[in-house]
């Protein structure tokens, strides 16, 4: 069971801003994703100023966000990276399993990744980071760089959307056939 604590909120800018995306694509009718909360139980609460202070996590969660973009179903995971290279201990085996059986049933799986250093946010198709996994997975190395990456995936700066997926999501649409 993991433990939980304050180092916990690492992520919250990045979730913040993609919350805030989340319900603008809302606002325009153009997405439906929710943000799957991750079971816990508390362990420690600080009542002087309601806040949990230490807990466990109730089960392994899936990913950060699920829902259908004008009929298509996706789920994404979003990951923050201070560094040129990505490890992929950041990412776990049930996560990789559950988005290869969303994407089965239809669905579309991707990692968003903001690259802290570079102020830049990534997106990664599945099918992507397989190719990275599988590559772990057979004795090669456990994290890949910022350039083995395809920069068409890079997300476009764009006025009033602060992690603007949608376009690439069209991208790995196409890409798809």
């Amino acid at each position: 069971m993991a433990t939980w604590n304050s180092r916990g909120l690492r992520g919250s800018t990045l979730e913040d801003m993609i919350n805030r995306t989340n319900e603008k694509y809302l606002e325009h009718h153009l997405a439906l994703i929710q943000k799957i909360p991750t079971p816990i139980t508390p362990m420690q609460i600080d009542h002087e100023r309601h806040q949990i202070t230490l807990a466990y996590f109730d089960q392994k969660s899936t990913v950060d966000y699920i829902g259908a973009v004008q009929g298509v179903p996706v789920c994404f995971d979003a990951k923050e990276c201070a560094v040129d290279t990505f490890a992929l201990q950041n990412i776990h085996e049930h996560q990789v399993v559950f988005m290869s059986e969303f994407e089965r049933q239809g669905g579309i799986a991707f990692f968003i990744i903001y690259y802290s250093a570079k102020d830049l946010f990534y997106y990664l198709p599945l099918a992507q980071l397989l190719v990275f996994w599988e590559r772990a997975k057979t004795g090669g190395r456990k994290s890949f760089r910022f350039d083995e990456l395809d920069l068409s995936y890079v997300l476009p700066k764009k006025q009033g959307v602060l992690v603007p997926y949608l376009d690439m999501l069209q991208k790995d649409l196409e890409e798809r056939g």
